[in-house]
């Protein structure tokens, strides 16, 4: 059911597995060894594996209802009546790029990304804005990176960096193309990495499944004011 509290009756993204070896912290679960085989070292014929950075800041969405769009964080809830300064701040920016979103998403759509603007665990002199795209969604479905491209391109979205396009990539080659700093202008350690896999699904080009690594010793929060006792820090502006 739709309403104030949950506009799109629901959640607006879900939560990405882990592949073997990440750090996982509460609520979290890892993919499935045979799945992960896929992504990293076993080559499913007809696929495509993707990897691209993990950007450290908090999941956002921008979805379109009719001619509007409402800026909402993970939850589903709306961003502007959130308690957490970040989200509000997020219900503004989209507020002011309204046409931007316009231009990308058509009604029923969403377009999901990652919030850089308050720091969370990882401090970032941001090279783009404070908002980075990296899933368009048509309800369960997410579009695969070539058209994702294609359709952020008349909002001038930026996505994460992308480290490898091709055959299964092991974690530690992921890892070393993803060097010490990222390529999103991160001052601490960057994050982790996504794997996408696409392939043929009922004739149609589709993500398969995703899955993320994150370093060990990559501490959730760490910079968050609830954590510190201090101010937060802002990346932007």
């Amino acid at each position: 059911m739709t309403g104030p509290e949950l506009p799109l009756g629901g959640k607006a993204y879900g939560s990405i597995p882990h592949l073997p070896g990440s750090r996982v912290g509460p609520g979290d679960h890892h993919l499935g060894d045979h799945q992960a085989s896929w992504l990293l070292a076993r080559s499913r014929p007809g696929t495509t594996v993707i990897v691209q950075e993990k950007l450290d800041g908090s999941c956002v969405c921008a979805a379109r209802v009719g001619d509007r769009i409402l800026a909402l964080g993970r939850d589903g809830r709306l961003a502007e009546r959130s308690s957490n300064e970040g989200r509000r701040r997020w219900a503004t920016w989209v507020e002011a790029h309204h046409e931007r979103f316009l231009a990308v998403l058509r009604p029923g759509e969403r377009l999901i990304g990652e919030w850089l603007a308050l720091v969370h665990g990882t401090r970032y002199r941001l090279q783009q804005g404070p908002f980075v795209a990296f899933d368009l969604m048509q309800g369960p479905e997410r579009l695969p990176l070539a058209e994702l491209e294609v359709r952020v391109a008349p909002g001038e979205f930026c996505l994460p960096a992308l480290l490898h396009r091709g055959a299964p990539l092991a974690i530690p080659e992921a890892l070393a193309r993803l060097g010490s700093a990222g390529h999103h202008g991160a001052l601490d350690p960057p994050e982790g990495a996504v794997w996408r896999l696409e392939g043929r699904r009922q004739g149609a080009l589709r993500v398969l499944c995703v899955a993320k690594y994150v370093r060990h010793e990559k501490i959730d929060g760490a910079y968050l004011p609830e954590n510190t006792g201090k101010d937060p820090l802002w990346n932007w502006p």
